[in-house]
């Protein structure tokens, strides 16, 4: 199951390599000011993960599964973002400036995050940002990077190539779903009716959150809406089980996995994208 969910993701992302433009990248970069940057980052990194614990304790949740929906809180930018964002009509360049940066950002923020959040719990916890680097660059930056070199060695053959790389990854991708969904929804039946509820309000939240903190033009806080609620699960799974051995957080993770994307549906389907570039205010 892991290989299969890894080989899908590099497939897509070296897809999605293939198609970007650095030029039209960077431009996405340079389009938002330093005052929407600070607005990204508060709803990012700091709502998120802040809400995850007003939520726990409104609902009483075990340490666990507090832990479990912080981590969620604390790692946004998914690998395949970019494409989810873009299949519901989305910007795809903005939408990948986001998750470039959200990546970058993961390796101070989420540190940091998390050894507050051990402070306040009187807990000693530290997730060294060299462990987090592993994540970053072979999941999302190195096979971008791949993808994009491909596409600007060989265009001629990356434009043949293309199509077929994003039918056989999105195949790999339904696959993928359904076996996970299958072992997640095992899971989320295990744990606490609550759990689902923190989740949904949670993902709901942080839509909320860009609309509030009015980060850019409507387009854009449409699309940053949609990329603020796909939190990075596999990441939070690694940091509740691996980093912090707390096994019993995996069912708080699975209930946001589940959750999201039927969140995020709905909202695509009630505010769908609109002709509008980013703002440079």
């Amino acid at each position: 199951m892991k290989i299969l969910l890894l080989s899908t993701i590099y497939l897509l992302m070296i897809a999605l390599g293939m198609s970007l433009s650095l030029r039209e990248l960077l431009a996405r970069w340079r389009s938002q000011s330093a005052s929407n940057w600070i607005r990204l980052l508060f709803v990012t990194f700091i709502i998120p993960p802040v809400l995850a614990l007003l939520l726990s304790h409104a609902f009483r949740l075990t340490g666990q599964e507090t832990a479990g929906l912080f981590m969620i809180g604390c790692a946004p930018g998914a690998p395949l973002l970019t494409r989810n964002v873009s299949n519901k009509g989305f910007d795809m360049y903005t939408a990948a400036s986001y998750q470039l940066w959200a990546a970058l950002m993961i390796l101070v923020m989420v540190p940091l995050l998390t050894a507050t959040a051990g402070a306040i719990y009187d807990r000693d916890v530290w997730i060294p940002p060299k462990a987090l680097l592993p994540q970053v660059v072979t999941r999302q930056l190195l096979p971008i990077a791949v993808g994009w070199l491909f596409a600007a060695l060989f265009p001629e053959v990356s434009r043949r190539v293309q199509p077929v790389v994003i039918k056989t990854g999105n195949l790999m991708l339904i696959l993928s779903i359904a076996i996970l969904l299958y072992f997640l929804g095992k899971e989320v039946l295990q744990t606490s009716p609550m759990v689902p509820v923190a989740a949904f309000l949670l993902a709901v939240s942080c839509m909320a959150a860009v609309h509030a903190i009015y980060v850019g033009d409507k387009g854009t806080r449409r699309l940053f809406a949609l990329c603020n609620a796909n939190r990075h699960v596999g990441l939070a799974l690694i940091l509740t089980s691996s980093f912090l051995h707390l096994q019993k957080s995996v069912p708080a993770v699975a209930c946001y996995a589940v959750v999201a994307p039927l969140v995020m549906v709905i909202y695509a389907k009630l505010f769908p994208a609109v002709k509008a570039m980013p703002a440079g205010a």
